[in-house]
This record gives structure tokens, sequence and C-alpha cells, in this order.
């Protein structure tokens, strides 16, 4: 099992789209995403996660060449001017292996390499793969949601997947999972999953934990996308406690706070 005191790191969230449900449309330029990925930086991230298309529920699809066009200008400026592990969020084969050569050190893919292609593509690199569970697809998945249980079937649904990486040559090394908070999960079945985190560890496999703004947070405080930190924060703790490796978040800063707290408690070393 993943030990709950191995480092936690934080992932700074850098969507270059004009839609994203939190931060579109304020870094979908070339300087402007350098700007931001400078402030997460030097508040604390160990990685920055660049997106270029969002998946958010009804957002719109984008072609192979304007992700292209959004996000590997991106990851080239960044490689160059930063010492700076990159992760790109994609589902689309031919914007993983343009990224890899950029330089990126993950591939974050919310369909858990099922795209045609995508499987070939991160074998024939190097990058670490992270695998996230959904239930249908982006822009239908909030449309009701069904499980029999919410998180033996996300962890089944996994553990096919690594299987199927390993088939193609991609070694267990190279991957996280991702149990996918708010991705064709209703509120009841997302609190499921974070109160029982700890059954997903039974696949040996670090965690990467995405809870940052999202509906599941604001369902419960009754408060705006923007008006989440708090909730945010908490979230984040209650995933490093239960042994996340990676917390995928928009407030860098005050997640590290947190994260050195937990850190602290679970080590003991103060």
């Amino acid at each position: 099992m993943p030990s709950a005191t191995l480092p936690i790191q934080i992932m700074g969230i850098l969507n270059v789209t004009p839609d994203s449900f939190s931060d579109g449309g304020q870094f979908n330029s070339l300087e402007r995403a350098l700007v931001q990925a400078e402030r997460m930086l030097l508040d604390g991230a160990h990685w920055l996660d660049i997106g270029g298309e969002s998946t958010r529920p009804g957002a719109k699809a984008v072609s192979v060449q304007e992700e292209l066009d959004r996000v590997i200008p991106v990851v080239e400026r960044l490689k160059s001017e930063f010492k700076v592990n990159i992760s790109v969020d994609t589902s689309k084969p031919e914007v993983m292996s343009a990224a890899i050569v950029a330089g990126a050190d993950m591939i974050n893919d919310v369909k858990a390499l099922r795209e045609p292609g995508a499987l070939k593509a991160v074998a024939q690199g190097d990058s670490l793969v992270c695998l996230m569970h959904m239930q249908g697809e982006p822009r239908t998945m909030q449309e009701q949601p069904y499980y029999e249980d919410v998180v033996n079937e996300v962890k089944a649904f996994l553990e096919e997947r690594v299987r199927a990486c390993e088939t193609l040559g991609i070694h267990r090394n190279r991957i996280y999972i991702d149990p996918g908070f708010g991705f064709g999960k209703s509120l009841r079945h997302n609190y499921e999953l974070l109160q029982r985190l700890q059954a997903l560890h039974e696949l040996n496999l670090p965690l990467l934990i995405g809870i940052s703004r999202k509906s599941m947070l604001g369902a419960v405080t009754g408060k705006e996308v923007h008006e989440r930190l708090s909730a945010s924060v908490a979230a984040a703790t209650i995933a490093a406690m239960k042994g996340a490796q990676i917390l995928r978040v928009h407030d860098v800063a005050e997640t590290k706070d947190a994260v050195q707290v937990v850190a602290a408690t679970l080590t003991g070393d103060c």
C-alpha cells in the first residue's frame, strides 16, 4: 500500500482555455499563462497541469490543432524558463505525443487512455501518466450517473486501465490514478469516494486528487466557484490525510500551508 507519509506534492492548475469552469479565459494567452505559472511556482507548486480543452459539462469540443496551438507553446516556454514538472491534461493522442516531445513529464487523461491511439502515444514516450475514472463523456457525464457501489466500480475500472497500460509496455512505476471527483458522479457518489479513498490504495499506485472549487463543495457550502477556497483546502486536507500523493488545485499557497500541517501530523517531523 502506498504510504500516507510519502511526500505530498501540489499541482497547480493552469487552464489555457476560454471556457474552463473556474479560470476560463484568465490565462488563455501565452504571456498571461507564464505570469500565472510563475506565481504558482513561487507559491510552492511542484507541478503545473496545462489544459487546452475544458472538460466541464456542456463545454464545446476543440480540434486537435487548436489544442496543440494552446498547449505546446506554453509547455515549451515553461520548460525553457523554469525548473518545473509539467503535466498536460489531454485525451488526444496527437497532443500527448507533441507534449511529451515538448518536455511534458506527465499525461493527465480524464479518459484514462481510452481514445484510439492514446495508449500507444504514451507507451512510445517515457512520461508518467495519470488514469482518471469517468462515467460517460464530459459533456453528458452528469446526466443521472448510477453505480451499485461507486468505490468498487471506480477501483475495478482503474485496475482494468492499468492492465491495458501494462499490456502496451507502460510500467506500473509510470502510473498514477485519479478517482475523478465530479466526473460522472452525483453528490453522494463524490462524498462516498472521499470518505473511502483509502480503498484505492489496494491498487498499490499513487493517487492524484482534484477536488478544487468543484460543485460538490458548492453544493454543501452554498458558495459560488470563486468563494470555495476554504472548502477546497478542507477537501485537499482530507485527501492528503487519506494518502493522496498529488493534489491538483487552483489555490497553491493556501493548499501548501494545509499540506505542511498534514505532513507534520503524519510524520511527526516538525
